[in-house]
């Protein structure tokens, strides 16, 4: 038995068919990176709180930039070695990592400690003692993303592995396209940089689902929005001008002219006008009247009539 497929529904399936580039992969929409953007910012002023209590002086930690970066160049940019701490985040799929600088991680060990937070700090892979130090503030570090998220998803975040080695941490393919958000911590009179990479095919569920959630309140202003943006148009003033077709002209013959010549244009007797605006033609019109004062009726173009 044969089964006669509609045209219509050929038509839909083509429709929802999108061709994929694997050389040039989904990037970040404008929403998205708006909402990623909001959601780390909110993650700095928490980190901010952290970093302070751990260091215990003021410190400051403030958002750069939010860029989409293939995985083994995030990774390239770490140099050979770098405090990452390797987590989960459901429900995004895959693993993120938040990258610290050995150095904040060593100071941070000091204040702990009851050290000075002295300046000269050794820069290399912590003990298991100095790693059990720093794990509460690294476990609340990456639980503050469940508060920073909460418009995306429900993330509930949880510490997988430490790594001290980059190029060994392999939580991703090298070709895997990545969210990575970079930060400044500000201690003392130091800048040190610190980073949370996410899988973007991870995220992209939830920031889609946050991009589709637009409340009823925001809806009603948009629509309230959009009345008074048509409304205010009306009102603005437009110079509108009906006029023939422009006719090519000789300057020695136009330079000659005198009162009495005929000058013959271009455009047919029969052609409807032209009507315009800043040298946009908008419509056509033929010529008259309404009672005393002179109009043009608007006619289909002549495209149109043919």
């Amino acid at each position: 038995m044969k089964h006669a497929v509609s045209p219509s529904s050929v038509s839909s399936a083509r429709e929802s068919v999108v061709p994929y580039d694997f050389r040039r992969p989904v990037t970040l929409s404008r929403e998205h990176a708006r909402t990623l953007q909001a959601a780390f910012v909110v993650w700095a002023r928490q980190a901010s709180t952290l970093f302070s209590s751990a260091l215990r002086e003021t410190s400051q930690v403030e958002l750069e930039t939010v860029e989409q970066v293939a995985y083994a160049d995030y990774v390239d940019q770490l140099g050979e070695t770098s405090h990452l701490v390797v987590f989960t985040a459901e429900p995004f799929s895959g693993l993120a990592a938040l990258q610290l600088p050995l150095r904040a991680s060593m100071l941070c060990v000091d204040r702990l400690l009851g050290g000075s937070g002295a300046v000269d700090q050794p820069e290399r892979p912590l003990t298991d003692l100095e790693a059990s130090v720093v794990a509460d503030l690294h476990q609340r570090l990456i639980g503050q993303l469940g508060y920073a998220f909460a418009s995306v998803a429900d993330v509930s975040a949880r510490p997988a592995r430490t790594e001290y080695y980059p190029q060994n941490a392999r939580f991703a393919h090298a070709t895997d396209a990545m969210v990575v958000a970079r930060f400044r911590l500000q201690h003392r009179d130091e800048q040190l940089a610190l980073s949370l990479c996410f899988p973007f095919a991870g995220l992209l569920p939830g920031l889609n689902g946050a991009a589709a959630q637009v409340s009823e309140t925001e809806r009603r202003t948009r629509a309230a929005a959009s009345v008074r943006l048509a409304e205010t148009f009306e009102e603005v003033p437009v110079d509108v001008v009906v006029r023939f077709r422009h006719t090519d002209a000789d300057p020695v013959e136009l330079s000659g002219l005198q009162v009495g010549d005929v000058v013959r244009l271009a455009h047919a007797a029969q052609a409807p006008l032209d009507v315009a605006t800043e040298d946009v033609v908008l419509a056509h019109a033929t010529p008259g009247s309404h009672g005393r004062r002179l109009a043009a009726l608007v006619v289909a173009s002549p495209t149109q009539e043919n």
